[in-house]
Order: C-alpha cells, then sequence, then structure tokens
C-alpha cells in the first residue's frame, strides 16, 4: 500500500480523505495557499505545502505548482478531491509522466467522460438516451442565442469542464442568452481554467438522481444505489439523500446497469457518479458523467457501508474490488444538508468573515440513528471570498426516510454558528416542508416553493408555546442566579417573580411559574400548561430541554430584556416582562426602518466586475446595473423599477463590504 499521498485540494474535502488516510495508515501531505496558511486540513495533514496566492487561479489548479510538491513531499499518490484539478486530464498525465499515481480513473476515461461535450456524443453512440442539445463548442453570445433559438427555450448554457454548480446558467430569452454565455464563460474560466461552453435543452420540472459507480483495472465495475438531488439552487444541489424516495425497484436497477455499461464503454476505474434527469413517468436521460469522488458520496457511505475513498486508494494502488454487484445491500435511508456561508435572507448571496462560533453537533450513533458531519473549518477560522461557500455536510441515518428526516432536525437544532451569514434556517425550513416530507420534490422546488425568496420560517403555534415555556424558564434561571449572588452580598435574598408575561416577536403570552428540580412547571392564562427540564445555565449558547417528553434543542442569545431563540429555521426574540411592563410596553412605538428604496446597496462582499450604466442614464425594470463576482460565482444586480441614475458611487475593480452603495436613483 501507498505510504504517502498527496491531496491536491482544501476545505472539507481534503480533510475528508486525511481522515480514511489515517485509517489505512497512510501518511499525508496538504497542499495550501496564502488564504489557507491556517485552515483545518493543514493542520490535520502530516506534512503541508505553501503553492501560492490565494486565487485558485495562482496555486490550486496550477500543475507545475502540485507537481513541485509532490516532488517536495516525496508522495507516491495524488488524491484530487472535486474540482480544481480533479477531471483535469493534462493533471493525470503529469502524474503519469513523474511516476506518480493518481487516485483517479484512466485518463482515456477522464478525456471521455470528464470533458460534457464528449461524453455526451459517447453516450449518443452508445445508444443511451440524451439530452437534445448543441454538442459543439459555442464561440460567442451572438452563437450562442443562435443555437438557443434552434433547441428552444429555456436551455441549459454549460461549461464543458464544469462542476458544482459553476459556470451554468438557464435562458429563457435572448437577453438571458447573452449574459448567460458570458458570465458562464468567467466562471469557467476562473473555477476551471478552461472556457468552453456548450449548450442543451432545459427540460422542465425534472428530478436529479445520480448512479455512484466504482471500478477496479480488472474489469470489474459495480454500481451502488442512486442519490436523489433535486433540491438545488442556482444549479447547486443543497440536499441530497440516498436512496431516491421516488425510484422503484425497476428503475434502479435499469439505471445503474445503464451507468455501468456507459463507465465500461471508456474502461472506467475508481469512483464515479452518472447523472440522469428523470421524468414523472420514471423516464431517465444521461445528463453528465463526473469522473471523481461526488460532493454528496458520504450518503452512498451510509445506506451501502463502503467507504469510497478507501477504495479508491486501493483502486490506484492496483488492487481488485473487495465486493461484487450482488453484495451491494441498501441499508436504511441517509439525508445530507450542505451548510453554505450564504445569507438566505438576501437572496443566498455569500458572506465572508470569521467563525466566531462553530459547535457542529456531535458525530456518532444515537438512539438508532447516526449523525456525521464532514467539515473543513473551526472555530475562530476564517471565510474568504476567494473559494467555495460551502462551510460542512451535515449528514444523518435512519432505518427508515422519517428517522433520518427527525434526525436531520434535531440535528440542525443543535448546530452552532455564528459571525457570518449562514443557510442554517433555510435548510431546517425544508425538513419541516410538507412537500419534501412527502418526497414530491423536482429540481424546481426552491424556485416553486420561495418564488418570493427565503423571509423566515413561520412559527406554529404549538411550537411558539413550547419556545414562551422556554424563554420563561430561561429567566427564572437566571433570576435565580442573581438572587443567590445578590443575597450572598447583602444577606437579604431577592425574590423571583411567579407571574410573567413572554413577548414572543410581537405576540404576548402570559403565564405563571412553578420552579421544580432542573426546571418548571408553566400554567398559560389559557390553561395549557406545560413542563420543562433542562440543566442550562446562563451563558450557554444551546438550550437543552425536554418539554412534555419531548426533546428539543433551541440556540439561544440573550438580549436586553429577553433572549433571541432559534429553533427549526425560524428566529424569535423573546422580551420577558412583569405584567405591569408589559401593559405599558403596548404604547411603545415602533421604530421606522431607513429609506434605502433609492439606493443599489451591494448585497454581499464581493468584487465590481462591471458597472453596466451611467449617471443620467434611465434604467427600465429588470435591467442590468452591475455585476458582482464572490465566491467564484457572478451576480449580476438588476434594476426592480424603473428610475434615472444620479450617482455612480463604485467602479470596477473595487471590493465592496455588505450593504455598501454602488449607486444612487432620482
Amino acid at each position: 500500500m501507498f505510504k504517502k499521498i498527496l491531496i491536491a485540494n482544501r476545505g472539507e474535502i481534503a480533510c475528508r480523505v486525511i481522515k480514511t488516510a489515517r485509517k489505512m495508515g497512510i501518511c499525508t501531505v496538504a497542499v495550501y495557499s496564502d488564504a489557507d496558511k491556517n485552515a483545518l486540513h493543514v493542520s490535520m495533514a502530516d506534512e503541508a505545502i505553501h503553492i501560492g496566492p490565494p486565487a485558485a487561479a495562482e496555486s490550486y489548479i496550477v500543475i507545475d505548482k502540485i507537481l513541485d510538491a509532490v516532488k517536495q513531499s516525496g508522495a507516491e499518490a495524488v488524491h484530487p478531491g472535486y474540482g480544481f484539478l480533479s477531471e483535469n486530464p493534462k493533471f493525470a498525465k503529469a502524474l503519469e509522466a513523474a511516476n506518480v499515481a493518481f487516485i483517479g480513473p484512466p485518463i482515456g476515461a477522464i478525456e471521455a467522460m470528464g470533458d460534457k461535450i464528449t461524453s455526451k456524443k459517447l453516450a449518443q453512440e452508445a445508444g443511451v438516451s440524451t439530452v437534445p442539445g448543441h454538442m459543439g463548442l459555442i464561440d460567442d453570445a451572438e452563437e450562442a442565442v443562435r443555437i438557443s433559438n434552434e433547441i428552444g427555450y429555456p436551455v441549459m448554457i454549460k461549461a464543458s469542464a464544469g462542476g458544482g454548480g459553476k459556470g451554468m446558467r438557464i435562458a429563457w430569452n435572448d437577453e438571458a442568452a447573452r449574459e448567460g454565455f458570458q458570465s458562464s464563460k468567467n466562471e469557467a474560466a476562473s473555477s476551471f481554467g478552461d472556457d468552453r461552453i456548450f449548450i442543451e435543452k432545459f427540460v422542465t420540472q425534472p428530478r436529479h438522481i445520480e448512479i455512484q459507480v466504482l471500478g477496479d483495472n480488472h474489469g470489474s465495475c459495480i454500481y451502488l444505489g442512486e442519490r436523489e438531488c433535486s433540491i438545488q439552487r442556482r444549479n447547486q444541489k443543497v440536499i441530497e439523500e440516498a436512496p431516491s424516495p421516488f425510484l422503484d425497484a425497476k428503475t434502479r436497477k435499469a439505471m445503474g446497469e445503464e451507468a455501468v455499461a456507459l463507465a465500461k464503454v471508456v474502461d472506467y476505474s475508481s469512483a464515479g457518479t452518472v447523472e440522469f434527469i428523470v421524468d414523472g413517468k420514471k423516464n431517465f436521460y444521461f445528463l453528465e458523467m463526473n469522473t471523481r469522488l461526488q460532493v454528496e458520496h458520504p450518503v452512498t457511505e451510509l445506506v451501502t457501508g463502503v467507504d469510497l475513498v478507501e477504495q479508491m486508494i486501493r483502486v490506484a494502488y492496483g488492487e481488485k474490488l473487495s465486493i461484487t454487484q450482488d453484495e451491494v445491500k441498501l441499508n436504511g435511508w441517509a439525508i445530507e444538508s450542505r451548510l453554505y456561508a450564504e445569507d438566505p435572507y438576501r437572496n443566498f448571496l455569500p458572506s465572508i468573515g470569521r467563525l466566531t462560533r462553530y459547535r457542529p453537533p456531535v458525530e456518532g450513533e444515537y438512539d438508532g440513528h447516526i449523525v456525521r458531519n464532514d467539515t473543513g473549518v473551526y472555530e475562530g477560522g476564517e471565510i474568504s471570498m476567494y473559494y467555495d461557500p460551502m462551510i460542512a455536510k451535515l449528514c444523518t441515518w435512519g432505518k427508515e426516510r422519517t428517522e433520518a428526516l427527525e434526525a436531520m432536525r434535531t440535528a440542525l437544532d443543535a448546530f452552532e454558528i455564528e459571525g457570518i451569514g449562514h443557510n442554517l434556517p433555510f435548510l431546517s425550513a425544508v425538513m419541516d416542508h410538507p412537500r419534501f416530507v412527502s418526497g414530491n420534490i423536482t429540481t424546481a422546488f426552491i424556485e416553486e416553493e420561495y418564488p418570493e425568496g427565503f423571509d423566515g420560517v413561520q412559527t406554529n403555534d404549538k411550537d411558539k408555546r413550547k419556545l414562551a415555556a422556554c424563554a420563561a424558564v430561561l429567566n427564572m434561571i437566571a433570576q435565580l442566579r442573581r438572587t443567590r449572588i445578590s443575597g450572598a452580598m447583602t444577606n437579604h435574598k431577592r425574590r423571583v417573580g411567579k407571574d410573567w408575561v413572554i413577548c414572543l416577536s410581537g405576540e404576548n403570552f402570559p403565564l405563571t411559574m412553578k420552579p421544580k428540580n432542573e426546571g418548571a412547571k408553566i400554567k398559560f392564562d389559557d390553561g395549557t400548561r406545560m413542563k420543562v427540564l433542562t440543566d442550562w445555565r446562563p451563558g450557554m449558547a444551546l438550550l437543552r430541554a425536554v418539554v412534555d417528553g419531548e426533546n428539543i434543542a433551541v440556540k439561544v442569545k440573550s438580549t436586553a430584556g429577553g433572549y433571541e431563540l432559534r429553533y427549526r429555521g425560524a428566529t424569535l426574540h423573546a422580551q420577558i416582562m412583569s405584567p405591569r411592563v408589559a401593559e405599558l410596553n403596548n404604547f411603545m412605538l415602533e421604530k421606522v426602518p431607513a429609506d434605502t428604496s433609492k439606493m443599489l446597496l451591494c448585497p454581499m462582499p464581493g468584487l465590481i466586475v462591471s458597472i453596466n450604466v451611467q449617471e443620467g442614464d434611465e434604467v427600465q425594470e429588470g435591467q442590468a446595473l452591475a455585476t458582482i463576482e464572490a465566491m467564484k460565482m457572478e451576480n449580476i444586480l438588476r434594476a426592480e423599477k424603473k428610475a434615472t441614475v444620479s450617482n455612480i458611487c463604485a467602479e470596477q475593480g473595487d471590493s465592496l463590504a455588505v450593504d455598501q452603495i454602488i449607486m444612487e436613483f432620482e
């Protein structure tokens, strides 16, 4: 077996590979840019080598720098992770020339299947059903418009070397095709060093289901079930699960066998994924093949018990697969939620900054379910603007889908993260959404269910009452602590009142409280009673409590006069008052927010790629005003209504902070 491998990647996938290598007794070498010198993968590896400036184009995707690191370290093999150089045949060839093993498929397979255009042609020749499209490269925006009209809108504009949602745009008309072509081309160049673009028909209302394949260099190739990846935002997967709640055994077998047949055409070995779109009648169409480890591979590992990274390493070393197709069994259900550094309340725009608090739920097996968290960050670390915004992949497993779902809800509630915008509230909202719970989903789920964007979760009456009871107990514990301190200092013990009003985001809950060991009994004015048990103490950011026999986790933050409570995707402000104060509070005036309707504000920290208008221009609703780049993605800012530009406050090349003014209107 290899004695030392280098991981040509960063973040959570580098940490993931290091864990398996360590389990196998293999030493690991990390590479890092200036921005990653304090990153988690650097500290986890046995060795670490600096490879250049923060931009990936000057570090992680520079083949010569990776080869130099291999030479310095004496590594015998390289695992590329996903993204960066993982599907670059030139990189695999360079390693082969240096007599270094590539922990991935053969070069011929990368060339044939890693390139989206070539793979589609090969699939067509093999008789695999594919989505209609233009297989040739597109030279410019006008050609993109012409081809789009020939195919028929809507179309998907895609980077040939793309993946992870980068370099992908949906166009519904000529203007969107022009803009999408240029943005896809720019993103492809910066993310993959390859700006080739192709266009295919966008199939509406599809489900995105993929098959995991695994092959060796001795002629064996198997499939390890499927993953449902239909919950997507901007063509980037957000939630995945295995198996799919939609497929039946017959369709699963047909898709698996077709995926294996396609892989065998190119003598595929190592781990790979064949992606399909599936319509409502279970007709499936080949979409593309990713010749690398997929981001969502943990859910497959949880339901099959197969460590895919270990298998990749063993295959690269020349070993035969130790498992046959007949031995592949799907056990239970697994769900993965991708935690991103992006603000769901600002249309999921990227967020950067320091993780002032990062406490994921503890990994392990609990009461028949499993919690797993693949991450590449730590408390106190920085989320930079240079790389993908994914922070972690939280996974849960249960014997049934309902159990995996409930485990995920609880794990999300217990995930503590502060300092940046993040999508935890949105993930929690999806887990409770009736349509997701039923499994009736498509790739248009987010667009259809949140057409105006995500504006938070509306807490039901039952949960509000639970949270009001919890807030009362938090206050009681804090008050009792104060009485003990003041009593010790003055010899006069203060009393803690029993009657309180909990104002929860504007709704009053009058109640009476009776302290009990490790909690209290609560009686609301309408006669409802609750019992709350907890070991919470002032200063703790997570409340774990048993409310009428139900275990819950609530994130807690002290505020003036109460607490901010976060539960199941909702953030509620609990103001705790005596009955008299609550009566007077009804006369308080609400603060009116500042008017920013005549300003274009920067929605995220990022770089101004272009300003598309000039002072004095009259702009129309929907017109592109500026383009911002952050975390390898370009975002076009458009006019919300007809207006005249009165002042432009930024220019191309400026780095702006959140809410910094870009331009003003009359």
